[in-house]
């Protein structure tokens, strides 16, 4: 059965690869077998993240929302490996403007809005396109996974961020990211149904709240909210990760799977 989750002699290209989560999937897939394009928006982070994970992986630069920019760089992983297998489209953005991102929604840019929504739709379609054009040419049933969130399909509890602090100041859920989110989920069901008849599995991981340095304050009331009653290690995302993209969900194709630790059920 175990061979069920191996990935020898795959392709797997990971967007976002040098985030939190990013780095735990492509050091999972490279585990698994597969030879791994960590793909960031940045040359350096890209290449210091596929040194850290090893196993032959090779550091790609790509701005997701930009169409040119996505093209070269499928091209650059194909050149590069000659295939792809596996696409976790993974990349997403809180903006450099960290503020302006968790602004109250009534004072929302517009600019903000759609800046966000350029990196975790936009760049989810661009990206899925490209690869998915390069697996249909190659005759690949691949396999496409696409990272949303608990609140692309709950609303959030505005009650857990009372007294919260992350990255220098208070922070929420914006009404954009629960948007872009869902529309994540939608996406991953119309693709998983357009490409089922060329055997190309479409799949959407759905994290809940991972652990990633907010305060003591917003970990103990998120933990409360949640059946598991604590928020999830950043490493717990990675096995549900290599499921969608192995052998092991043959037969799953337009499933959204939470790893939430329960805070849906509620």
């Amino acid at each position: 059965m175990s061979d069920a989750f191996r990935l020898d002699g795959q392709v797997a290209l990971v967007t976002g690869g040098a985030g939190i989560l990013g780095r735990r999937f492509c050091r999972a897939l490279t585990e698994a077998g597969a030879r791994v394009a960590v793909v960031d928006l940045f040359g350096n982070a890209a290449d210091e993240a596929a040194a850290a994970v090893g196993g032959g992986a090779v550091g790609f630069a790509c701005d997701v929302s930009d169409a040119d920019s996505v093209k070269a760089c499928v091209e650059a992983v194909m050149a590069r490996f000659g295939r792809i297998d596996v696409l976790v489209n993974n990349a997403a953005t809180k903006t450099a403007d960290v503020r302006a991102c968790m602004a109250p929604f009534e004072e929302y840019s517009i600019d903000t809005w759609r800046e966000i929504m350029s990196v975790n739709i936009d760049g989810m379609f661009l990206m899925a396109q490209a690869v998915g054009r390069t697996m249909l040419a190659a005759g690949i049933k691949g396999r496409i996974i696409q990272t949303a969130s608990i609140y692309g399909v709950v609303g959030p509890d505005n009650r857990i961020y009372e007294g919260s602090d992350y990255l220098g100041g208070p922070i929420n859920t914006p009404a954009v990211y629960s948007a872009s989110k869902a529309a994540v989920v939608g996406f991953t069901k119309w693709l998983a149904t357009y490409w089922a008849d060329q055997g190309i599995r479409v799949n959407c991981l759905v994290p809940g709240g991972v652990s990633s340095g907010q305060n003591s304050e917003f970990s103990q009331r998120y933990a409360a909210r949640t059946p598991l009653g604590r928020m999830a290690d950043a490493d717990e995302m990675a096995p549900p990760l290599l499921f969608l993209a192995s052998e092991a969900s043959s037969y799953v194709t337009g499933h959204v799977l939470m790893v939430d630790g329960g805070w849906t059920a509620w």
